[in-house]
This record gives structure tokens, sequence and C-alpha cells, in this order.
């Protein structure tokens, strides 16, 4: 029996200290993100990872000396894969570490497979994240065994009716009191000369936010960026100058969200909770919430279980 192949992109991160610094590399060496001559990205790129290697150990140490994210797209692959049956085969390629999107690709080459679908865990698209991903697969996969299947691409959910679900389910399970809080969502940020050569990202990231808010009448809310790197203009407001300003205006309760992210990692675990979350306590917060990421929601690996279906039978990789 052939079973459809599906596999979930995501960044992927050091799995330990000694990672970080290659991670890096790998993340600098990408041209979908920074863009270098092409010539001399490599070099720099090593550059770049080996002096920002030191700083950026701190904040794996404060996380128990590895990212989590491979663990936890893991088991959303697995939970992906018991409600889609034995008629898929769900698999995982990181862009900057293991297991690289080539190496998910051998691993899926023993199976007898009709087709391959490709599941970025980045709701809102953007070249730097599932563009890049789909550029490192195009690389790729003309060298697999598997290079006669067809591949179908899925590019974005930011208004899907079950990812705007699971986002509001989400945030009422952890927050049963909404009703008091300031909403701060935060959402990696983007240099701006992206975004005026057509990236959708702002745009896909403020209809996701303006889709939840339709759950929540009266709450006041704002939308943020995060994680900047280099001197160059990225989007604004910043996370953290809109977190400073609204406890300063006299705002006590706020639960801070984080919208372009699906798993845990180093901008939630280290930003959000620890740089961000001691600022607002020592600004005077009463209450600094985090509503962590959707990970396995359940509503979540519906809506990806939606997805992968809705495409697979649009494109023909099962009967009706």
């Amino acid at each position: 029996m052939r079973k459809v192949g599906v596999l979930l992109l995501n960044m992927g991160g050091p799995d330990s200290l000694e990672a970080v610094q290659p991670f890096l590399y790998n993340l600098f060496s990408d041209h979908d993100i920074i863009a270098i001559p092409r010539l001399i990205q490599k070099p720099v790129a090593w550059i770049i990872s080996h002096v920002r290697a030191k700083k950026t150990m701190t904040y794996y140490r404060y996380m128990g000396g590895k990212s989590p994210q491979k663990e936890q797209t893991l088991e959303q692959a697995q939970k992906l894969q018991e409600v889609l049956g034995d008629g898929f085969l769900v698999k995982v390629g990181m862009r900057y570490w293991h297991p690289f999107i080539e190496e998910a690709l051998q691993e899926m080459e023993s199976y007898p497979l009709s087709g391959l679908i490709l599941l970025p865990m980045y709701p809102q698209y953007s070249r730097t994240t599932t563009g890049s991903s789909f550029n490192e697969f195009d690389r790729v996969f003309p060298k697999s065994q598997m290079s006669f299947l067809p591949v179908v691409k899925i590019q974005h959910y930011y208004d899907h009716p079950l990812y705007i679900q699971a986002m509001v389910e989400n945030i009422k399970e952890n927050l049963p009191n909404w009703q008091d809080y300031f909403f701060l969502f935060s959402a990696h940020s983007l240099p701006i000369s992206v975004i005026k050569k057509g990236d959708p990202y702002q745009f896909q990231t403020e209809r996701t936010v303006q889709l939840i808010m339709q759950h929540f009448p009266g709450v006041n809310y704002a939308l943020a960026y995060q994680s900047k790197v280099g001197p160059v203009k990225w989007l604004q407001p910043e996370t953290e100058k809109v977190l400073e300003d609204v406890i300063k205006r006299g705002v006590k309760k706020v639960a801070v969200i984080p919208v372009s992210f699906v798993n845990e990692h180093s901008e939630t675990l280290y930003e959000l909770d620890y740089q961000y979350g001691n600022m607002a306590r020592s600004l005077g917060v009463e209450d600094y919430v985090r509503i962590p990421t959707l990970r396995t929601h359940p509503t979540f690996v519906r809506c990806l279980a939606d997805l992968v279906l809705s495409h697979a039978l649009q494109h023909q990789l099962i009967g009706n």
C-alpha cells in the first residue's frame, strides 16, 4: 500500500551547547535570510557565528543546554501521524540542524509513497522561513530516489479556521480570567527591506491577530515584533518597547501571546519568559503571563490534519 509522505518543515535548533556555533553558521549561510554576496557569504557566516556563539550559549544554558524544538516538532509529527493513520507517513525535516531536510528524505526513501506534502511549522508565510525551507527542499530533492514523485507545498495557514480556533482555545485555557488582561501579541521580526520586496508576512500576521481578537471583545491589545538582529531597520513596534510603554501607562496585567511560533525555543523561553518577564516585573506589573505555544494542542493537530487531507485530495494523492 502506497502512502502519502508528509514532511513537517521547521527551523531546528542546537541540541547541545557544542552545536550552537555550527547551527548559527548554517543560519547565517542562508541567503534567504541574509542577502550577503554569495561569494563571501560562507566566510562572513563563519565570522558571525563565532562572534555570536558565546552570547547565544547563554540563552541555551538558561534553557537547559539545548533547544526543545526538535523534540516538540517530533511530538507534533507523532500526533499528526496518529490522526492521519496508516495511509500517511509523517517525518520531520529541519532547516539548520538535525534532522536536516535531506536526512528526512533519505529516511522516507524506504517507503512506497504516492507523493509528498510539505507542511511548514510557520502559519504565516515568509521567504525567510517557509520560503527558505522550500528552497532547501528544491535543492536536495532532485538527488533523492523519490525525485519522480509529485510534491505539494502548503504555503500558509494564518487564517485557517482551526488554527484561529486553536489559538483562541489555547489563550482561554491558560488565561481563564482573560477579560482582565492586556494582550500583547509577539511575532518574530523581519527587516523592512524584506517586506518592501513583497513578503506577505506582516499582513498575514496582522490578519491572524485580527481574527483571534474577534473572540475577545473589549480586550485591549497590540501586535509587536521581537528578535531583531543587526543595524538595519526591522518591523516596528518592538515587543520590549510596547511592553514597557503599557506598564508605564498603568497596565497591571499583561498576557504575552507568541503569534508566529508553534514551538518553544530561545525566542519564547529566553526572550519572552526571562528577559521581558523580568523587565515587566521590575517595572511593577502585577501579573505577567506568557501564553505557551500551540505545540500538540488537539485543535492545532486537527488543523494540520485538515491541511494535509484537503491538499492530498485536491492534488489527487488520495482518492475521494
